[in-house]
């Protein structure tokens, strides 16, 4: 049955995986699923399977590997180009996060959250000032982590509109020329700015790569402007749609908000859990180098494989009555932040801005509520990182 199911495909709800997705969920742990261009590849949903096949260096995140799958156009159409970080194997990949590790540790994270209460604090004034009401993506949710992140790498903050523009059309199209374009705009704007830090240092982790790595030989233009990309568009693009998403989920589950405003200290493992609830980044890609058994099944040497964390986030083998949310659940071993060693770098980071932003704002408007008929508010489609196209607002 699972054959014939098409993936990616869009959410019928924001909060929930496809409904054409439930045989995936019936056929656990391992099934096929076919892609956009026909090809037919494994997808992992088991939970205990995906671990395992996350942590084994028999699959590859080498994008340029012709096995590679590519579940859109979009993707396809940028396949053979060099991805640091998110699309290299050992030991390009360990020299490569070993860079990065140093600014997103618990340390460097808990030293920005200051900054980050300060940013929220704000940008809620603002919406105060202005409202009652406001679109909550673009006056909230995304500029709270675009800020941070531009504070953390020395971006200038006034090019925001820049590469949060490019970087929709990177991620969403709405066709190849776009993407291609996109990209290219990203990369010329990065290495202009590598360039004026060379000569002009300020106090941001670019401004330390330069200094430490590129300006000492250890890595080049071309590498560093990779880095930099991933970490600038993965820095506000994931955390801007979990925030987004989870008031929406939050307002949707009045008696788990109601929870969590009469016990504030909650907020931790509500960030949990909605992180496995919501499993916004649907769909982690690699491919096999070697013949691997696992799940009673046998993926072969060039196989495709396509790990869908909104279905294996919700194996009742871990979470019982996964469909619903529950603060009291252990919910910290979902995947939702990857596995192995490309589980997310900046997962502290994004954390403690989820936990701040979404703490900050129900408790400052107890009266924030939907604007718009909940079915009337868009949500992306599948086939990117999901979240709210839009979010109107009350209080």
């Amino acid at each position: 049955m699972s054959e014939t199911v098409a993936f990616p495909q869009d959410r019928t709800c924001p909060y929930h995986p496809p409904a054409a997705y439930a045989p995936l969920r019936t056929s656990r742990p391992l099934s096929r699923v076919t892609l956009f261009d026909g090809r037919s590849v494994w997808i992992v949903t088991g939970h205990a399977e995906a671990r395992a096949l996350l942590a084994d260096g028999r699959l590859s995140a080498d994008r340029r590997n012709a096995g590679f799958p590519a579940i859109t156009p979009r993707f396809k159409a940028l396949q053979d180009r060099r991805t640091a970080l998110l699309g290299v194997d050992d030991p390009v990949h360990n020299v490569q996060r070993r860079m990065l590790i140093p600014s997103f540790t618990l340390k460097r994270t808990a030293a920005l959250r200051p900054r980050i209460q300060e940013t929220v604090d704000g940008l809620i004034d603002d919406m105060v000032a202005r409202g009652p009401g406001a679109e909550l993506v673009s006056a909230f949710a995304l500029p709270v982590p675009s800020v941070v992140i531009c504070s953390l790498l020395g971006v200038p903050y006034e090019d925001h509109e820049f590469f949060e523009g490019q970087s929709r059309r990177l991620l969403r199209g709405p066709d190849v020329t776009d993407v291609e374009d996109a990209r290219a705009r990203i990369d010329a704007y990065l290495a202009e700015l590598i360039e004026r830090k060379r000569t002009d240092r300020g106090e941001g982790l670019l401004d330390e790569l330069v200094e430490r790595h590129l300006e000492t030989g250890r890595t080049d233009v071309d590498e560093l402007v990779s880095l930099a990309a991933i970490l600038l568009i993965a820095g506000h693009e994931t955390t801007a749609n979990m925030i987004s998403l989870a008031t929406f989920t939050l307002l949707r589950h009045p008696e788990q908000l109601a929870e969590l405003r009469d016990d504030p200290s909650l907020i931790s493992a509500a960030v949990e859990e909605l992180m496995r609830f919501l499993s916004i980044a649907d769909g982690m890609l690699r491919v096999a180098t070697e013949d691997i058994e696992i799940g009673g099944v046998t993926v072969r040497a060039d196989d495709g494989v396509v790990f869908s964390t909104s279905v294996i986030n919700r194996d009742e083998a871990v979470f019982a009555g996964p469909d619903a949310l529950d603060w009291h659940r252990p919910a910290r071993h979902h995947v939702a932040f990857g596995f192995g060693i490309h589980q997310c770098l900046g997962q502290n980071l994004a954390r403690a801005e989820m936990e701040i932003a979404l703490g900050t704002l129900f408790a400052r408007l107890p009266g924030l509520r939907l604007a718009a008929e909940p079915d009337l508010i868009p949500f992306k489609p599948g086939d990117t990182i999901q979240g709210m196209v839009e979010l109107p607002v009350t209080w």
